[in-house]
């Protein structure tokens, strides 16, 4: 196929998917697998699901055990968790096919392979390596049970395991239950949370590799990994030591010094949660085992500058091709500052590639930044913060941010199942999906044919150590000052008035 061919692919496939989950759902009173007999959600909600699960987003404004029957969990949301993210395996294979000049590809037989040789054979065996360790798989309805009160308690379930495996291998991250990876039934041990972490992380991170095969240089491949590991490392050890120090405020007033175990699950405690908060906005997968809302000012730092910067590790697919993205951008300005035409791989870069480079990264804070500069300026939207100062930035921010990232967590105190905030965010989740998606894939044809040049004693090599750190200064001072005014007057001043104990 052709860039173009590629790309009216991705979007007419998609689009028949989300057409025929819709109907599914909006169905799902009168389809089997409907033990609890639950009808159809309203139509905003409807819409806004369908939309965020095409878009590998997975965004949801709504309680999975209380609004959608078995067989829409797993027919309608289960199916788009492999097609969606196969989808942007496909393009980050054909991204990378291009960049090393061989043709794009067919985007339905890569579609088909990323299913059948790569998601379901996983998915299998992590869903049974996740039954092992305790996660349900039934079709059976509601449990429902006498208390020693002598009260009713209604114990949801479902067929979770083969559900919440794609959701992390897949990058998905939408819940079988409202809260996530948080409940029991989807994670209830240390055992489940270390396979699930690792089924987030797997994909992302052998793409990077998967790059080195395909160029031929498995160097190059290797000092990207370890830039990528270094940064995520460090965003790491921000978020625990947030969590570790705890709240001052309630420390003082209490004459304690215990880490911040607000939103945290016992049997996690603050360090996973905070390995988790970071690994799951690090690689777009946007599940929880924990209250991000809850997190100190650190670790919504770490959590929202994942988000702006997206290569950390990125999502499914797309994530390595933003991360060349920033190579392709730190090529340019070493070619302008030595004064020479810009070569990547042997293919000259020029206008064309630095126009759809500049695409991709600047459409990312345009679809975060005006919905939530118009979000903080009305009633009607504000009345969905439940936080007023700077955490109700943060709150407004991230939701857009995890939209149009295709990540999908969220700072759950913000009111966002409404009118508002289901529409709003439709803009952030498809525009934050397609458009880099077709900047993606065009700049990627025309590397393709792009005759190779022959390499000289001056061609600058990207597989050295100094110009992997230059590409991490780069990357990091893009995302850094495009988003730092909302950095700033979000976790950083929340730290900073903590921290002065007001």
């Amino acid at each position: 196929m052709t860039g173009w061919q590629y790309i009216q692919a991705v979007i007419c496939s998609n689009l028949m998917m989300g057409i025929s989950v819709y109907l599914l759902i909006y169905f799902q009173r009168i389809l089997p697998w409907n033990p609890n007999g639950f009808g159809a959600p309203k139509w905003d909600v409807l819409l806004h699901t369908t939309i965020s699960f095409v878009t590998n987003t997975d965004q949801q404004h709504y309680a999975g055990e209380t609004t959608l029957s078995y067989f829409s969990q797993v027919a309608a949301l289960g199916f788009l968790m492999f097609t969606s993210a196969a989808t942007g395996l496909a393009v980050g294979i054909a991204f990378i096919r291009g960049l090393t000049g061989r043709k794009l590809g067919n985007f339905y037989v890569d579609l088909v392979r990323g299913i059948t040789r790569i998601l379901l054979p996983i998915s299998i065996i992590g869903a049974i390596a996740l039954l092992v360790a305790g996660v349900p798989q039934t079709l059976k309805e509601t449990l429902v049970v006498r208390t020693l009160e002598g009260g009713t308690q209604y114990i949801a379930r479902g067929p979770v395991a083969s559900f919440e495996m794609i959701k992390l291998l897949g990058e998905n991250g939408g819940g079988f239950f409202g809260v996530n990876s948080a409940h029991p039934f989807e994670n209830p041990n240390g055992a489940s949370n270390l396979i699930e972490m690792l089924a987030m992380i797997s994909i992302p991170a052998a793409l990077i590799y998967t790059y080195g095969i395909f160029a031929k240089n498995i160097k190059q491949a290797w000092l990207l990994f370890w830039m990528v590991f270094v940064i995520f490392v460090v965003l790491v050890g921000v978020a625990a030591v947030g969590e570790l120090q705890g709240n001052p405020l309630v420390n003082n007033a209490f004459g304690l010094e215990q880490p911040n175990l607000e939103g945290k699950e016992v049997r996690f405690g603050w360090a996973q949660t905070a390995f988790w908060a970071v690994m799951t906005t690090a690689t777009m997968s946007g599940a929880v085992n924990g209250m991000h809302d809850s997190l100190m000012p650190q670790g919504i730092f770490s959590t929202l500058f994942n988000l702006f910067i997206q290569v950390i590790w990125g999502g499914q697919g797309t994530g390595t091709a933003y991360l060349f993205i920033y190579l392709i951008l730190t090529v340019f300005l070493t070619g302008l500052m030595a004064g020479r035409t810009p070569e990547f791989l042997g293919r000259k870069i020029e206008k064309r590639e630095i126009v759809l480079a500049s695409v991709v990264l600047l459409i990312h804070p345009i679809l975060v930044l005006i919905p939530s500069a118009i979000a903080l300026a009305y009633p009607i939207s504000l009345s969905g913060i439940s936080n007023t100062g700077y955490h109700g930035i943060s709150q407004v921010v991230y939701e857009y941010a995890s939209a149009a990232a295709n990540n999908g967590s969220g700072l759950e105190g913000l009111r966002d199942n409404t009118l508002w905030w289901n529409l709003s965010t439709l803009v952030s989740l498809i525009g934050g999906r397609y458009i880099p998606i077709i900047a993606i894939l065009l700049l990627a044809d025309g590397m393709s044919r792009k005759q190779q040049v022959q390499e000289t004693p001056g061609t600058l090599r990207t597989d050295s150590l100094v110009f992997t750190g230059i590409t991490a200064g780069v990357t990091l001072v893009l995302g850094v000052l495009t988003f730092f005014p909302v950095l700033a007057l979000g976790p950083i001043a929340e730290g900073l008035k903590l921290a002065s104990g007001s």
